[in-house]
C-alpha cells in the first residue's frame, strides 16, 4: 500500500531522475530521509575526480570523493547560519580548507585557450588535456593534507587566468576582502569568487575599489597580525590604503614592499614570486629582486633565508606552498631549492607544471585561495 511517505520518496526520485537527465551529466544520486524531523530530500554528486558542493532542498553536501567523505553545512541561501570554518590569517598553518579552479572550467576547451594566451602575456599555449593532468596529480597531493577542498564554478566573466585563485580575494578571520586586479583581463574574477564565498556562508569584509588596485599574490601574511604587501603593476598604494582600513581592527602592521619594474607591467612579478615562507622562521627568497629594507625586515624577525639559485627562479623554485609548517608543494624541476629545502628538515612534494603552472607564470601558491588554515 501506498502512503504518504511512499508517495514522497517517488515524487523525489522523480524529481532527481529529471534533474539527471537534464544536466547531461552523470551523478551519484542519494535519497536522504530525516525520520526524526520528517523531512525528505535528495543530494546529488557529480561522478568526477574534483569534489563539488551541490544544493539540495534541505543542506549543502560536500562530497570528496563521492564514495568516501561528505562534509554537511549549512544552506546559506536560505539565510542560515553557516558552520564552516574560516580565516587564513598565515601562509604555513595547516590548511584545512581550500579554494581551487579545475582548469576544465578556467580554460573551457582548447580552441578558447588557442584564441586567448598572446592576449594574457603567456609564455606559451597550454596543452588542455596535459595541463588537467598536471592539476590531478597537484590535487591528489593537496588530498593528503587538506580535508575540505573547493572548487569555483566556470563564470562568463572570468577566463584562464582564473585557475589562479589566489589573486581574486584574501580571506580573514572576519571574511573575505576582495581585490581590484591590476590586470585589465582579470577584473571580473573578484566578482565571481564573491558569489561562491557567499554560497559558502563567508562574509564580505569589503572590497578594494577605484583607483586602488591590490592581487592576492601579493599579499603576505608574515604573522597573524603583521601582513606585507607588495608595490607592483598589480597592487598600489592606494589599494594598501583600502586594505588598512578594511583590516583594521585585525591587522596591526602593513609592511609596503616596492617592487622592482623586472620585465615590465605585462609580466607578472608579485611579492610572492619572490618569497615562499615555509615556516615562521624559514622562507624560500629570490633576493636579488628583494628590497635591501625588506630582507633586512625579515632578518630582523628571526626568519633564516633558504636562497633560489639564479637557474631555477624562470622554473618557479621559489613559489612554494606550505600546507602546513615545514610541510610543501612545489613544482618538480628544481632540484637544488628542493635540497636546501631538505637540508633545513622540510618536506617536499614534488608535481609536474610545464602547461599549468610555467606558461602562465603561476606555480602552487598561485593556483590555491586557502580558506581556513588551522592556527596553531
Amino acid at each position: 500500500e501506498f502512503d504518504a511517505w511512499n508517495l514522497g520518496f517517488i515524487c523525489i526520485l522523480v524529481l532527481g531522475i529529471f534533474l539527471i537527465l537534464i544536466s547531461r551529466q552523470l551523478y551519484l544520486f542519494q535519497v536522504i530521509i530525516c525520520l526524526d524531523d520528517v523531512t525528505v530530500g535528495v543530494s546529488f554528486a557529480r561522478l568526477t575526480s574534483k569534489p563539488n558542493l551541490m544544493i539540495d532542498t534541505f543542506i549543502v553536501r560536500l562530497i570528496y570523493p563521492p564514495s568516501d567523505h561528505a562534509l554537511a553545512i549549512t544552506d546559506t541561501r536560505r539565510g542560515k547560519e553557516c558552520h564552516m570554518k574560516f580565516g587564513s590569517q598565515s601562509e604555513i598553518d595547516p590548511i584545512e580548507a581550500v579554494l581551487l579552479k579545475h582548469p576544465q572550467d578556467a580554460f573551457l576547451t582548447q580552441s578558447h585557450v588557442d584564441q586567448n594566451w598572446k592576449d594574457l602575456n603567456y609564455n606559451a599555449c597550454p596543452d588542455v588535456v596535459k595541463a588537467v593532468a598536471e592539476f590531478e596529480s597537484f590535487l591528489e597531493l593537496l588530498k593528503q593534507t587538506v580535508s575540505a577542498i573547493y572548487f569555483l564554478p566556470p563564470h562568463e566573466q572570468t577566463g584562464l587566468d582564473s585557475v589562479y585563485t589566489r589573486d581574486p580575494a584574501l580571506v580573514t578571520a572576519k571574511g573575505a576582502v576582495l581585490c581590484n586586479m591590476g590586470k585589465p583581463q582579470r577584473r571580473g574574477e573578484p566578482d565571481a569568487m564573491r558569489r561562491y564565498l557567499t554560497e559558502l556562508g563567508i562574509p564580505i569584509l569589503g572590497s578594494i575599489s577605484g583607483n586602488g588596485k591590490l592581487e592576492g599574490g601579493d599579499v603576505l601574511w608574515l604573522d597573524d597580525r603583521t601582513l606585507a604587501v607588495g608595490l607592483t603593476y598589480r597592487s598600489n598604494a592606494e589599494g594598501v590604503r583600502q586594505l588598512k582600513t578594511l583590516t583594521g581592527e585585525i591587522v596591526d602592521a602593513i609592511i609596503e614592499v616596492p617592487m622592482p619594474h623586472w620585465n615590465g607591467p605585462q609580466d607578472c612579478l608579485h611579492l610572492m614570486s619572490i618569497i615562499s615562507p615555509v615556516d615562521n622562521d624559514l622562507a624560500i627568497v629570490y633576493s636579488r629582486l628583494m628590497p635591501v629594507a625588506f630582507r633586512g625586515y625579515l632578518i630582523d624577525r628571526g626568519v633564516r633565508l633558504i636562497e633560489v639559485p639564479d637557474s631555477e627562479f624562470d622554473s618557479m623554485g621559489g613559489n612554494v606552498l606550505a600546507v602546513a609548517p615545514r610541510q610543501c608543494i612545489m613544482l618538480a624541476g628544481n632540484p637544488l631549492t628542493r635540497q636546501k629545502l631538505e637540508n633545513e628538515g622540510v618536506e617536499v612534494f614534488e608535481f609536474m607544471g610545464e602547461e599549468l603552472c610555467h606558461k602562465g607564470a603561476g606555480g602552487p601558491t598561485c593556483l590555491t585561495r586557502p580558506l581556513y588554515r588551522k592556527n596553531l
